[in-house]
């Protein structure tokens, strides 16, 4: 019997995480003496790989140091504000007992993954965590691909907050659903763009497709 399972973006999807990572952002550019982007452009870069939002954000700026930094202060601070939204547990469970394996497939690396959901107290109603390790980043679909390897298993959607996370898991041949909640990393429309087979505003309604 072929297993199914589900995959989730965790920052800004399963976790309420942007103002950590957001201020971590800010710290590292502080740091190396450049201006605080504020937060709507940091916003619009979640969700990239960490050199791709620096290069964005401060393109005549030492990308790697930056990088460097960032790695260094958001460990230290990643979960000041950070919690699962109120309705992740709730879902988790649900698809769980509808037989479900659940994984997280993020551009975080996977250690950091790994410690994240741990800390917050997901690890427990998930199957597998999936960070990006040297290869492609989501839109890719390497992450998603990599995730359902390991837990070998048949992915049916790919749940996200970006439009990276809608055109990853459709090049893995996964239906797609993008929630834009408020405190949602690209809006609606951003979302819309990427034409998810569903744009709900929160995971509640994946029950009801499953």
């Amino acid at each position: 019997m072929t297993r199914r399972a589900i995959c989730f973006d965790v920052d800004g999807t399963l976790v309420d995480s942007l103002p950590d990572i957001i201020g971590s952002i800010t710290a590292a550019m502080v740091e190396h003496g450049l201006p605080d982007p504020g937060d709507p452009p940091v916003r619009a870069l979640v969700g990239l790989p960490l050199e791709d939002m620096f290069t964005a954000l401060a393109p005549e700026g030492d990308v790697a140091a930056l990088a460097a930094s960032y790695r260094r202060i958001y460990p230290a601070r990643f979960t000041q504000r950070s919690a699962p939204f109120v309705d992740t547990i709730e879902v988790l469970e649900a698809l769980r007992a509808k037989g479900y394996l659940l994984a997280v497939t993020t551009t975080k690396r996977s250690e950091m993954a790994r410690d994240l959901v741990a800390a917050l107290g997901l690890a427990d109603h998930l199957d597998h965590v999936q960070g990006t390790d040297g290869f492609p980043a989501k839109p890719a679909p390497d992450v998603i691909e990599r995730a359902l390897s390991a837990l070998d298993a048949e992915g049916t959607w790919m749940v996200g907050d970006t439009t990276h996370d809608v055109h990853a898991g459709a090049a893995a041949g996964l239906q797609t659903y993008a929630v834009c909640r408020p405190e949602a990393t690209h809006d609606r429309a951003t979302l819309a763009s990427a034409h998810p087979d569903r744009l709900e505003e929160s995971l509640l309604p994946l029950l009801d497709l499953v």
